[in-house]
C-alpha cells in the first residue's frame, strides 16, 4: 500500500482541527498508520478550564531504538475566510503550490514522515532491531498544556524510550533544505503592575505617579544589554508590547500603569536568573514613595540546545542528498514542542518552509512534500546505521 504525502496532506486539511479541535484528524493518521504496521492509541488530556485534547503515539516495532517523529496537527485560526483564494480548508493545488490552512505548519510535513517512514519499512520489513514512532499533538498552537508535555510523561510512565527526536516544524526561510533547527530559544512573558497613588495633576507632591516609575522601570530593563550571544546563540531581547493607563481624564494623576513585554532568552539566561533580575528594578525604582508593584510571569519554556553530532549530521547529510543544499544548524526563531523533548532526548527540527506559516493562503510546495518525504526516509536510514556503527 503506497502512501502519497500530498494526498495524505489534503485529507489532514481538510479536518478543521483549530486547537483544541479534532474535527477528525487523529483518526485520519491512524487509518494511514496501522495498515502499515503501526500501533496507534489515542490519549486525551484536559484540566480544569481547558477542553479535551486528543494526542496519538504510533509505534511500528517492539524493539531495538526508537526513532521519534513528532509534530502537531492542531492548526491557528484561519480568519477572516474570505480574504483566502480558495477555502482554507478545502486543499488545492495551484501553480505546484498546495494551499490550506496547516500546509505549511505542518501537516504536510506529517504526511511526508509517514510516506517516508512508509518506504523505509518497506525495504526493511524482516528487520525486528528498530523501531519507528510518531508522537503528534493537537495542542501546540495554543497554552500547549495538554499536548507533548504531558505525552511525554506518560508515555515515560509506561516505558517507552527514544534514542532520538526530530521535530517536523517548518524550518526553512525561503526553499527545502536550507536550515536545520538544533535549539531554540526560550520565551517568558512578563506583565508589571503598578500601583501608585492618584491625585490632582496640580499637586503632584500629593500622588505618587505610576506613569513615571513604571516608565523609569521599563527604560532600565529594555536598555540593558542582556547578553552579546554565542556562538550557536543570537542574543537574547527584551520587547515591550503594551503599555496601558486606561487614565479619560487629563487632570487627574492615575492610580495604575501596566505594561506587558518579553523577553527571548539563549542558553546564557534561564526563566528564573531573569524573574529575579526584573523583581530587583522592580525593587530599587519603587522603593520610595507610596508605589507598589506587582509582577506575573508566563514561561513559554526555556531555551535549547542539541550539540551537533550525530543526529544533526544524519539529517544534514540526508538534506544535501535530497536537496543539495547544506543546511545551517540554527537556534533562531520562536518556540517548539522541541522544548519539552530536550529533556528526554536528542532533538532536531527540520520541515518545510515557514514564509506562509499562520498566513492566510499559507501554502506549501508540492514538489518539497516530496522531496520532505525522500529526506525524512534517508534520515531515519542513516540514522539507524548511524546507531549501529557508533553503537550507541
Amino acid at each position: 500500500m503506497a502512501i502519497d504525502p500530498l494526498e495524505l496532506s489534503k485529507q489532514l486539511i481538510r479536518c478543521r482541527s483549530v486547537t483544541p479541535n479534532d474535527d477528525g484528524v487523529m483518526a485520519v493518521l491512524t487509518n494511514a498508520l496501522e495498515p502499515l504496521g503501526f500501533k496507534c492509541e489515542v490519549i486525551t488530556f484536559t484540566q480544569e478550564g481547558t477542553e479535551p485534547v486528543k494526542n496519538l503515539y504510533a509505534r511500528y516495532g517492539k524493539s531495538g531504538k526508537n526513532f521519534c517523529f513528532a509534530g502537531h496537527v492542531d492548526v491557528v485560526p484561519s480568519g477572516d475566510e474570505a480574504s483566502w483564494i480558495s477555502p482554507p480548508f478545502e486543499p488545492v493545488v495551484r501553480d505546484g503550490m498546495l494551499y490550506g490552512r496547516g500546509a505549511a505548519d505542518m501537516k504536510c510535513a506529517v504526511a511526508s514522515f509517514v510516506a517516508g517512514a512508509k518506504s523505509y519499512i518497506e525495504k526493511n520489513v524482516n528487520d525486528e532491531s528498530f523501531s519507528i514512532s510518531l508522537l503528534i499533538t493537537g495542542d501546540e498552537e495554543a497554552i500547549s498544556i495538554n499536548g507533548t508535555k504531558k505525552m511525554l510523561t506518560y508515555l515515560s510512565e509506561k516505558g517507552e524510550k527514544f534514542e532520538a527526536v526530530v521535530v517536523g516544524e517548518p524550518t526553512n526561510p525561503d526553499a527545502l533544505g536550507q536550515m536545520v533547527k538544533i535549539g531554540r530559544r526560550g520565551s517568558i512573558t512578563f506583565k508589571i503592575k503598578i500601583l501608585g497613588k492618584q491625585g490632582h495633576v496640580a499637586y503632584p507632591h500629593l500622588a505618587d505617579n505610576p506613569v513615571k516609575r513604571l516608565n523609569a522601570i521599563l527604560y532600565h530593563l529594555s536598555t540593558h544589554k542582556l547578553d552579546e550571544g554565542n556562538r550557536f546563540f543570537q542574543p537574547s531581547n527584551l520587547e515591550i508590547v503594551s503599555f496601558d493607563v486606561n487614565n479619560q481624564v487629563d487632570n487627574v494623576i492615575p492610580q495604575i500603569a501596566e505594561a506587558r513585554f518579553n523577553i527571548r532568552f539563549n542558553d546564557e539566561h534561564s526563566s528564573a536568573t531573569l524573574i529575579s533580575w526584573v523583581e530587583g528594578i522592580c525593587q530599587s525604582l519603587c522603593e520610595d514613595g507610596e508605589a507598589k508593584y506587582e509582577i506575573t510571569t508566563h514561561v513559554s519554556g526555556g531555551s535549547f540546545f542539541t550539540m551537533p553530532g550525530i543526529l544533526s549530521g544524519v539529517v544534514a547529510d540526508a538534506v544535501l542528498a535530497v536537496t543539495g543544499k547544506n543546511p545551517e544548524l540554527s537556534t533562531t526563531g520562536g518556540t517548539s514542542d522541541a522544548r519539552f523533548i530536550r529533556d528526554y532526548c536528542p532533538v532536531v527540527e527540520f520541515g518545510l518552509c515557514n514564509k506562509t506559516a499562520h498566513k492566510v493562503d499559507e501554502c506549501a510546495s508540492v514538489d518539497e512534500i516530496y522531496k520532505l518525504a525522500e529526506v525524512y526516509e534517508k534520515v531515519i536510514e542513516r540514522f539507524f546505521q548511524s546507531v549501529l556503527h557508533n553503537n550507541v
